[in-house]
Order: C-alpha cells, then sequence, then structure tokens
C-alpha cells in the first residue's frame, strides 16, 4: 500500500520561506548536472536538515527550476520557492520531525 503524500498548505508553505531566508545554501548544481551523488547529498542533507537551499551555477545547462524540480522528484520532497538562481527543498523527516509546520485552520 503506498503512502499517501501530504502537499504542503501556502502557510506553510510561508512559514519555511521565512526559515530558509537563515539558512545557508548547502547544494550547488555546476555544469556536471543533477548526479546520483548530487541527489545522494540532496537525500542526507533533507533527512539531517528537512529544509535545504541550493544554487544553480551559471556554467550549469540547468535552470533553477528545472533542478527543483529534478531533484524534488528524485528525492520525494517538496518544492518550497525558486528565485534566480536559488532553490529551497522540504522533507518531514518521519522519524525525527525538527521543524514544526503550522497546522492549517480549514479541514
Amino acid at each position: 500500500m503506498e503512502k499517501e503524500i501530504k502537499m504542503i498548505t501556502s502557510k506553510q508553505r510561508a512559514q519555511l520561506r521565512g526559515l530558509a531566508m537563515a539558512e545557508d545554501t548547502i547544494i550547488q548544481i555546476g555544469k556536471g548536472g543533477i548526479t546520483d551523488s548530487v541527489i545522494a547529498s540532496v537525500s542526507a542533507a533533507l533527512k539531517a536538515r528537512e529544509l535545504v537551499k541550493g544554487k544553480v551555477l551559471e556554467n550549469s545547462m540547468l535552470s533553477a527550476r528545472e533542478a527543483c524540480d529534478a531533484l524534488s522528484e528524485a528525492c520525494k520532497a517538496e518544492q518550497v520557492q525558486v528565485i534566480g538562481t536559488k532553490f529551497v527543498l522540504y522533507k518531514r523527516n518521519e522519524k525525527e520531525p525538527k521543524i514544526e509546520l503550522v497546522k492549517d485552520r480549514k479541514k
């Protein structure tokens, strides 16, 4: 049985964008593009931090949107935002959650 994927709400996305402002950019996508080692390091970072910020370098063939799309799919993470050459991904750590998302009032 496949687990239901919970999408984050716009309120939670706004909360994550605010948190991401204080985060350092730890992922850089260069001319090599998105390789297995990049996916592995992003997955590890998401597991440790839940929220990661990445940057697409000028020599990359990918746009920030393309890199964000590819990494979010490969790591099963949520796209928080893409601005210019930077992007932010979020993936909840089910065993040890670090970020408490705001609850949506509407149910």
